[in-house]
């Protein structure tokens, strides 16, 4: 019956995902579309935006499904380190397009040009529409990357309100310059995020130990156990950002029994857990004996 249920759970964040990346990429084409209409860089990059968004949203949907499928002869801890290469990959999207819109915006901030100010709005509107309702599709669901997604699609909506207001003001007075401004805010505002993804990825690519784990608070905890005489070869790192892996060599008293070595494993692993160590492969050695590895 658990099965069952968490069956049909990972279908509907699924589900969800896939409506709201069809509704983003509809919207995105629209976008474009309208940004060359209304003549408006602003409209262009927050297209660039939404494709990046569009391009997370496939991506989360399809590691989505890969997760369901887990891990196999061929990747052993499953799938989700798929989803660090998509950040990579979407970073550089976003990269190579924010260079493009501030290539295209810096003159007009010198020779502002006019803009089809009705569309404008009019886009605005759909744009705080499509990327509202992905967003309260998304709310319907539980999983951590359906959440993820939603924040970056409510930022969406913060941006078309920007724009919408811009054009309004455009409408009554003759300020022009108002769309590159709004162009070169969203293109950092893109870049800044990039930055911040970008850095995440390669250091999970890396290895490194995630930000929000201190190595040296884990192993004071692990040594808080009154049978651990020391730890040694400690590992962490994390597969996606989200999920953690630890190994580490713990060293017990020379008589202690295996049935007290598993009930160890077992607190141990508890303890672990509570500190978002989702995966820990811990090897137990009888005090005296000789560690193999350089670093012990």
């Amino acid at each position: 019956m658990g099965h069952s249920h968490d069956h049909h759970k990972h279908f509907q964040d699924t589900t969800n995902i896939r409506a709201a990346f069809f509704l983003n990429l509809t919207f995105t084409l629209i976008e474009v579309a309208g940004g060359v209409w209304t003549n408006s860089v602003a409209i262009l990059s927050d297209s660039l935006h939404d494709l990046g968004d569009t391009l997370s949203l496939g991506l989360a949907w399809y590691f989505q499904k890969l997760s369901n499928k887990g891990r196999d002869s061929r990747f052993s801890y499953g799938y989700v380190r798929f989803s660090v290469l998509g950040a990579l990959i979407n970073s550089f999207v976003l990269l190579v397009g924010s260079v493009f819109i501030l290539y295209e915006t810096i003159p007009r901030l010198l020779a502002p040009e006019e803009t089809h100010v009705e569309g404008m709005m009019l886009l605005a509107v759909l744009g705080i529409l499509f990327n509202g309702a992905a967003v309260l599709k998304l709310k319907k669901g539980t999983s951590q990357n359906e959440r993820v997604v939603s924040l970056h699609l409510m930022e969406d909506v913060l941006g078309w309100t920007a724009i919408l207001i811009g054009s309004i003001i455009m409408y009554f007075y003759d300020l022009p310059i108002i769309d590159p401004i709004l162009s070169l805010l969203i293109a950092i505002y893109i870049l800044s995020n990039v930055y911040k993804n970008l850095r995440g990825a390669l250091m999970t690519f890396l290895q490194d130990v995630p930000e929000e784990i201190d190595i040296d608070q884990i192993r004071k905890l692990l040594m808080k156990h009154d049978t651990v005489v020391s730890v040694h070869d400690l590992h962490i790192w994390s597969m996606d950002g989200e999920h953690h892996v630890l190994t580490a060599h713990v060293v017990v008293p020379q008589d202690m029994a295996p049935v007290d070595v598993e009930s160890l494993k077992k607190s141990l692993r508890e303890v672990l857990h509570a500190e978002q160590i989702d995966h820990a492969t811990l090897e137990f050695e009888p005090e005296g004996t000789d560690c193999e590895y350089n670093d012990c």
